[in-house]
């Protein structure tokens, strides 16, 4: 029977002895290994990021002018309208 477990990767880092000093300091004080608090720091800052990247924060009142607009869109123009024509024409099996 195949194992389920995963391996684990390594990750390295070269640093001066001063920040391994420091991130030493930190990791005793939040009573974690170096690894677990490297590696804790480093998925921390990772979510923040990648939320960050990955959503948008609206006030209320430009969430209101958003969901307004989807709700009633403005008409299409002459701009517009020749460009769905033109998309057709490329892509005859796009969907209307």
């Amino acid at each position: 029977m195949p194992s389920t477990a995963t391996k684990d990767e390594r990750v390295t880092a070269r640093v001066p002895k001063t920040t391994r000093a420091r991130l030493q300091q930190a990791a005793d004080l939040s009573g974690a290994t170096l690894n677990q608090f490297l590696v804790q720091s480093a998925l921390k800052e990772a979510d923040a990021i990648i939320e960050r990247e990955s959503v948008i924060r609206l006030t209320r009142q430009d969430a209101e002018t958003f969901f307004a607009a989807l709700e009633r869109p403005p008409n299409a123009n002459r701009k517009l309208r020749a460009a769905a024509q033109a998309y057709r024409r490329a892509a005859p099996d796009a969907a209307d």
